[in-house]
């Protein structure tokens, strides 16, 4: 997860000098980006249920060799379709090697009473890596230039198939013993409004971590800010995210996590409003940096906790992984959007004013979210009727 969620991260520092270098439009990149994000959304529930199924180590590999192979193609571009080609295949293996698949394992791993913590330590190392490698790329790109960058971090991504070796994580067996067929769960969730309301909650957190990842360091960039700040803005959001996701993981283990959700949302609408407001200095970006942090992915252990309290373990990766879909396709709405936005008007601002309107809606949505365990008269009369 840190390697992974690490170098995807890191992907904004490359915004402004591959942009610079082939004279195009941000939209072009972002366009890429927004297709990296996609891809890895759908392929979240394949590649969830896979790992239930056939278990996590095997699907963890095929997505290692996907990653790398895009990000081989990115280096090696020239033209806009080459860099869309790239956002494709690193899309396919960032589904194989993140969130979905990881969490679900830790899910099974973890006792019931322990499973909310587990599932905040298993995202805060994510940004664990972003705090580290955001940084070490901005560093490379100066050093050895935005090519070299990315093959480095190739390299550095082939290391998750070594550590995958001595992985022992059993597959659950997707109901194939014990439990019921992923089917009966597909249609137990579509039935279940709560479980519908949380798949449309996540698209907001998408929309707005996403934006922020690949469009930040270009936006301080637009308001007089140096590169430099850019990059210690991101890292500092991988730093303060190992505390927001923590501190998640725990309070979601004794308070209601669709009322923590909806105060994570509610809280970022507010920081990003104080941020547009606000004249935008060193100090503010780094601040709103940290700020954004402590709200970056404390959604994600608390999300998924809901989606294994209201169904279980069994089909834990597939539910998520339909849930981490909405969540990708903000993403490419939040990536995409913001580019062309930028590219149209010459300015960022308008999209951060949908930022906070998405916020506000995210919180009222979560406070009608019920994250207690799907009805019992649902799942009796889905099994009936199969």
């Amino acid at each position: 997860m840190a390697i992974a969620l690490g170098i995807r991260a890191s992907m904004g520092v490359f915004l402004a000098p591959i942009t610079d270098d082939f004279s195009m439009g941000t939209g072009t990149f972002a366009l890429a980006m927004a297709i990296q994000n996609l891809v890895w959304g759908v392929g979240q529930p394949v590649a969830g249920a896979l790992a239930d199924r056939h278990g996590t180590r095997r699907v963890l590999v095929a997505g290692t060799i996907f990653y790398m192979l895009g990000m081989v193609v990115m280096a090696g571009s020239g033209s806009a379709a080459e860099l869309h080609l790239s956002g494709f295949l690193s899309g396919v293996g960032m589904a194989g090697v993140s969130f979905t698949v990881v969490l679900a394992a830790v899910g099974r791993l973890a006792p019931e009473e322990r499973r909310s913590m587990a599932l905040g330590i298993a995202t805060s190392v994510g940004s664990v890596g972003q705090f580290l490698f955001v940084p070490l790329a901005s560093v490379a790109i100066n050093a050895a230039g935005w090519r070299t960058a990315l093959l480095l971090g190739a390299v550095v991504v082939a290391a998750v198939a070594v550590i995958c070796v001595p992985m022992r994580v059993e597959p659950s067996g997707g109901g194939s013993s014990g439990g019921e067929p992923l089917a009966v769960a597909l249609r137990r969730a579509a039935g279940h409004r709560s479980y519908v309301l949380l798949v449309v909650g996540f698209f907001v957190c998408g929309f707005h971590v996403s934006f922020i990842g690949v469009h930040l360091p270009k936006y301080l960039d637009d308001v007089g800010q140096t590169a430099a700040v850019g990059a210690m803005a991101l890292a500092l959001i991988g730093l303060f995210n190992v505390v927001g996701s923590l501190g998640a993981g725990a309070l979601g283990a004794t308070h209601s996590r669709t009322r923590l959700l909806a105060l994570i949302y509610g809280l970022r609408a507010v920081v990003i409003t104080a941020f547009v407001l606000l004249p935008v200095g060193g100090p503010v970006s780094l601040a709103f940096g940290a700020a954004m942090g402590l709200l970056w992915l404390s959604t994600v252990p608390l999300t998924s906790g809901v989606v294994m309290a209201q169904f279980g373990v069994v089909h834990a990766g597939a539910l998520f992984g339909i849930a981490f879909l909405s969540h990708q396709v903000g993403a490419f709405v939040g990536i995409a959007g913001g580019g062309w936005v930028r590219d149209a008007t010459g300015s960022y601002e308008a999209w951060w004013w949908v930022q906070v309107a998405l916020g506000v809606v995210g919180a009222i949505l979560h406070l009608v979210i019920d994250d207690s365990p799907a009805p019992a008269y649902l799942r009796r009369s889905l099994e009936d009727a199969s």
